[in-house]
């Protein structure tokens, strides 16, 4: 029991240390926005679910021209509820792109773009999208 008290005790000292030592890591990087999107392979009309090769032709055809420095593809296990209030289960991607702030009203235009292309491509009710700044250091 004294064991505890002490570890109790001292758990808000070692937390605020670890505070403290995290303030003084200097920013490094320029400012970019990370976006992330969510695409969905199940077709709501009930046909065939997006392949690898067509969401991989998907992205070399709308993303890569818009966002030819560099972009990750991470396939998943996703769900959401449709329009209709049914709980869809699903092989997902997330694709996340990042961007100077500079640019981003340019890589928003773009963004929207690829989600319109991709919902009118593969018949999907929606196309997530995460938004977040970050600082960027290659």
């Amino acid at each position: 029991m004294v064991a505890g008290l002490l570890l109790a005790v001292g758990a808000p000292t070692a937390y605020a240390t670890l505070d403290d030592t995290a303030a003084a890591v200097p920013a490094r990087g320029e400012p970019y926005i990370e976006t992330r999107l969510f695409f969905g392979t199940a077709r709501p009309d009930g046909g065939p679910a997006v392949t690898d090769r067509q969401f991989m032709e998907f992205v070399d055809e709308e993303v890569t021209p818009g966002f030819p420095d560099g972009l990750t593809v991470q396939s998943g296990r996703g769900q959401w509820r449709d329009a209709n209030g049914a709980i869809e289960k699903e092989t997902s991607y997330e694709l996340i792109l990042l961007y100077p702030e500079a640019r981003a009203q340019d890589g928003d235009r773009r963004i929207e773009g690829i989600r319109s292309a991709y919902e009118k491509a593969f018949g999907q009710e929606a196309v997530g999208r995460v938004d977040d700044r970050a600082r960027v250091d290659f």
